[in-house]
């Protein structure tokens, strides 16, 4: 039977009255909330899986905070990783306002389900300015109240406080942005604004060590052995040396021995011992040049500055006939050079030879990076976003953007922006700041302090 026509169930103009009223009490009794819709970057196609998403809009909208009493949830819960905030709270906004004022300004393309793009969703934000926090939407109850006069007018929004992981969050609103400026997977990287060319003088002797045989690269070695060269006779200069060390087989063995002053004054070969490092069975002999001269020292005049790599050196030739000596270059942490070893220290040499070192990977650093940009390491390739940048200090706070984070960038290397193409040096990195969840490793020790299954059970054995 139908209904009777002389009964209206909500009229047009009665639906009005009410939505009308509706949005008068709230712009009344409500608080502006700032709403922050989620837009997705990144998605598997497979099992549609969200891997990025940003929050680059805001709205400011009027809501009707429902917990008036205060936060719900389970409050505030102390963990073994720390305190854990798991307040909620409970918002209604007019559904003809979010769909007037907030609706026709989203994206359809960065919504996954076109249904949902009239109202809001599950996973967007809501800032709360009263308690300067973020929630984040976990349910959208449309229906309540239920068709009064035939029409639905209000959402309600079921929210709890974000969590913030990866994402993206540029909402130009800076009591926002610069609540997760610090947040996540963050490393702070020091650069250099400009680089130089390192300086080197070179000393020149007769009666020094020729050349360091390495007889037995002996075993299993934890770190690089000591070497000791004996005395040079009275008024000489003293030969010091270098073992460096490589893995074969799963044991560490000396792989060469450089020398860091090939000495003066010698007469005789003199002896060499190679001692501690954890392994055993190296020996080294060595020659001497008793009558022409070589490059036995190398003084580091000007460290430099902004190397990536260890620069090639050049050694000029002696003049006339003569053997032309050769070095290796070693970095300090400021990427500038600390030393030089001597590899070959030639023969033939009536006067010092020129020292000559490559250019740094950068001159001048360029550019300003853009907050929210990703940067990209030129040796390591690792990829993090800019949290924050000061051109003064040149102080670079990242986040990690991929799986790179456990490689992490390189001393030296170009951080490049690809949306600014800013290019400065790495001078130095602290260890990443993760965030409380994330201690896997220390955990990892810690609970090894207790029980060490790898020298027995404690349980027993079966």
């Amino acid at each position: 039977m139908a209904l009777n026509p002389f009964f209206l169930q909500g009229s047009p103009g009665e639906q009005r009255l009410v939505q009308d009223l509706i949005n008068e009490q709230l712009k009344i009794y409500g608080v502006e909330v700032i709403y922050i819709p989620r837009k997705f970057v990144r998605k598997e196609t497979i099992i549609k899986e969200v891997t990025s998403s940003k929050f680059d809009d805001n709205f400011a909208i009027e809501a009707y905070v429902n917990t008036y009493e205060g936060y719900s949830g389970q409050g505030d819960i102390l963990t073994k990783f720390g305190m854990s905030l798991k307040d909620e709270i409970s918002l209604v906004i007019s559904r003809e306002r979010y769909e007037d004022f907030i609706a026709p300004f989203l994206d359809v393309n960065s919504i996954p389900d076109a249904e949902l793009s009239s109202r809001p969703k599950e996973g967007d934000l809501v800032y709360f300015p009263l308690g300067q926090r973020l929630f984040e939407v976990k349910f959208v109850e449309h229906e309540q109240p239920f068709y009064q006069l035939g029409k639905l007018y209000v959402y309600e929004l079921k929210c709890e406080l974000f969590e913030y992981e990866d994402e993206v969050i540029d909402t130009t609103v800076d009591e926002i942005d610069t609540q997760i400026q610090d947040e996540g997977y963050i490393t702070t990287l020091s650069l250099v604004g400009f680089g130089s060319t390192a300086v080197a003088t070179a000393g020149i002797s007769s009666g020094y060590v020729r050349k360091i045989f390495l007889n037995n690269d002996g075993y299993g070695y934890t770190s690089a052995p000591v070497v000791s060269i004996s005395t040079a006779p009275s008024g000489g200069i003293n030969a010091t040396a270098v073992a460096i060390t490589t893995s074969k087989g799963g044991s560490r063995s000396v792989k060469e021995i450089l020398l860091t002053n090939a000495g003066a004054g010698y007469t005789a070969a003199p002896i060499i011992t190679i001692s501690g490092g954890g392994g055993t069975g190296a020996a080294a002999t060595c020659s001497v040049e008793i009558v022409q001269k070589g490059v036995t020292s190398i003084a580091i005049a000007f460290t430099g500055a902004g190397y990536a790599k260890i620069p090639s050196i050049t050694i000029a030739p002696p003049i006339g006939a003569g053997t032309t000596a050769l070095g290796r270059a070693v970095l300090n942490t400021s990427n500038g050079i600390s030393t030089v070893r001597i590899v070959d220290p030639g023969v033939g040499y009536t006067v010092a030879p020129t020292i000559t070192f490559g250019s740094p990977s950068v001159i001048t650093g360029i550019g300003t990076y853009k907050f929210n940009e990703v940067v990209v390491g030129s040796i390591s390739s690792t990829r993090g976003r800019v949290k924050y940048w000061d051109q003064d200090t040149k102080i670079l706070k990242v986040s990690f953007v991929d799986n790179a984070a456990t490689k992490g960038f390189y001393p030296g290397e170009l951080i490049v922006g690809t949306v600014s193409s800013a290019s400065y040096a790495v001078k130095e990195f602290d260890s990443f700041n993760t965030d409380k969840y994330s201690e896997n490793k220390q955990i990892e020790i810690e609970a090894d302090n207790i029980i060490d299954f790898s020298e027995s059970n404690p349980f027993g054995t079966y």
